[in-house]
C-alpha cells in the first residue's frame, strides 16, 4: 500500500547501489545513460570524463556513483565529484527520499544538488527532513538542443581559431573568471584540463583573443557546448554569438547529431541569444545550495 504522502517505500522504489568505481559504474548504467542523452548529457561527460582522467580528474577527493535498480534494471542515477554538488537523473519522490536517506546514513555531508527541476526540489526537501540542512535557490537553467543553425549577422570583425599551447594562461584565467562568474568552485586539475580541451577562441583581426566557447566531447553522438566567456569589458560587441555559432557549427559538420547547451535563466541576455542562434529549449533544471544544519 502507498502511504499517504504519496511516498512509497524503499523495496517499491528499487535498491541504490553507491560505489566509486567508475568503470563498474558505466558497465552497468552506461545503457541507461545512453538512452536518453540529452537530459542525462552531464551524467554521460562527467563520468566520461572520470573514466580519461582517473577518479582525481575533479579534485583530490573520490568521486561518488551509483544508480537505482528495480526488477533487475536501471532506473536513476546520481554522481558527485567533491566539492561539486550532487547530481541526479529524474526521481519519484520515494526515489529521493530512498537516496536522500542512504547518503545521510553513509555519512555524506552535501553542498548542494543539481537536476531537473521536480527531482531537486524533492530531493532538497527530503535532505532537509533528514539532515536540517535548509536548502536555497542557486539558479534556475535551461538545457537547450540545437536545431536550424543561424549564425549571427553581420559577423564581428575578427575570426575563429582552436586555442593551443600559447594560449594556456589566459584558458586558465578565463576558466576562473567564468567558474566565478556562474557560481562554481572549479580546482586547478579542472581549469588544467580545460586548458588543454576543446576550446575555439574568437579573435580581432589584430590577433587578440576576445571570446571563447568550449565544447564537449562526442558522447552518444552529441556535443555540449561549455563555458562560452568573454571578459566584461569585451562584451556587447557580439564575440560570444560568433564564437558560439562557429563551435555549433564544426560540431554539426564533425558529425553529432545533436549539440546542447545549458543557460541560467537569469541571464537573459544569454538566453535570447542562443535562441536567435537556432537553439530550443529540451528542459529546466534547479541548483540548491544546502545550509549547514543548526542545532
Amino acid at each position: 500500500m502507498t502511504p499517504p504522502d504519496g511516498r512509497r517505500g524503499a523495496d517499491e522504489d528499487g535498491h541504490w547501489h553507491v560505489t566509486g568505481d567508475v568503470d563498474d559504474f558505466l558497465a552497468r548504467a552506461g545503457d541507461f545513460l545512453r538512452s536518453r542523452p540529452a537530459p542525462h548529457t552531464v551524467h554521460l561527460t562527467v563520468t566520461e570524463t572520470l573514466r580519461t582522467f582517473g577518479a582525481d580528474a575533479y579534485g583530490a577527493e573520490a568521486p561518488v556513483l551509483g544508480r537505482l535498480e528495480r526488477a533487475g534494471e536501471v532506473r536513476a542515477t546520481f554522481f558527485r565529484t567533491p566539492p561539486h554538488r550532487l547530481n541526479l537523473t529524474p526521481l519519484t519522490p520515494g526515489e529521493a527520499d530512498a537516496l536522500a536517506a542512504r547518503l545521510a546514513g553513509l555519512g555524506h555531508r552535501l553542498p548542494g544538488v543539481s537536476a531537473d527541476h521536480g527531482t531537486a526540489s524533492v530531493f532538497a526537501d527530503a535532505w532537509h527532513r533528514l539532515t536540517g540542512a535548509a536548502p536555497t535557490l542557486s539558479a534556475r537553467l535551461r538545457l537547450y538542443r540545437l536545431g536550424t543553425l543561424a549564425p549571427p549577422r553581420p559577423l564581428p570583425p575578427g575570426r575563429s581559431r582552436p586555442a593551443g599551447p600559447r594560449d594556456r594562461e589566459r584558458l586558465v584565467r578565463w576558466y576562473h573568471e567564468f567558474a566565478a562568474a556562474v557560481g562554481e568552485a572549479p580546482t586547478e586539475a579542472a581549469a588544467a584540463r580545460f586548458a588543454q580541451g576543446r576550446v575555439t577562441l574568437w579573435e580581432t583581426p589584430d590577433g587578440v583573443p576576445v571570446s571563447m566557447a568550449a565544447v564537449t566531447p562526442v558522447i552518444a553522438g552529441q556535443v555540449r557546448v561549455a563555458a562560452v566567456y568573454t571578459p566584461a569589458r569585451l562584451r556587447g560587441r557580439g564575440y560570444a554569438g560568433a564564437v558560439t555559432a562557429e563551435v555549433s557549427r564544426a560540431a554539426s559538420a564533425a558529425g553529432a547529431r545533436q549539440v546542447l547547451l545549458f543557460t541560467n535563466l537569469a541571464n537573459t541576455t544569454s538566453n535570447a541569444l542562443y535562441v536567435r542562434l537556432g537553439y530550443l529549449p529540451v528542459d529546466d533544471f534547479t541548483v540548491y545550495d544546502f545550509a549547514p544544519p543548526t542545532g
